[in-house]
């Protein structure tokens, strides 16, 4: 039986596409690392828990077949931003996240610095929590 899952799972790996837009990201390339680790000695992989692992497997292929894609159909391929989904896909591609970070990143130290309390601000704050009277 675990030989069985384990060939359900390399299917499964062989026909899940790879974003390789989203490095280190990718759902794909996640699944295919865990399934390498789950299943260490290939069909000789003993399953502990055989019921858990059959429900991932249902979960995985459901989400594979687009299964919630069809059964809850969206009236327009877009959201509230008006995007396509080939602009989202640009826009969290892992080259565009890093370009946005580097962006950010000036604009993310001064919110820090402006709102950040201060070392000795802290320690003011401590001391007053820890100087109450308890009741």
């Amino acid at each position: 039986m675990a030989a069985l899952r384990y060939r359900r799972f390399l299917k499964l790996c062989e026909e899940w596409p790879v974003d390789e837009t989203k490095r280190g990201r990718d759902l794909g390339a996640y699944l295919r690392k865990r399934v390498a680790q789950a299943f260490r000695e290939g069909e000789n992989t003993q399953v502990a828990e055989p019921e858990a692992c059959d429900q991932m497997y249902e979960s995985l292929a459901r989400l594979h077949s687009n299964y919630y894609k069809h059964k809850y159909p969206r009236p327009r391929d877009t959201s509230f931003s008006g995007l396509s989904v080939e602009e989202y896909k640009v826009i969290l591609s892992t080259d565009t996240m890093e370009e946005f970070q580097e962006l950010d990143k000036s604009v993310w130290k001064k919110l820090q610095e402006k709102f950040a309390p201060r070392p000795e601000e802290k320690h003011k704050a401590w001391a007053r929590v820890l100087s109450r009277p308890r009741t």
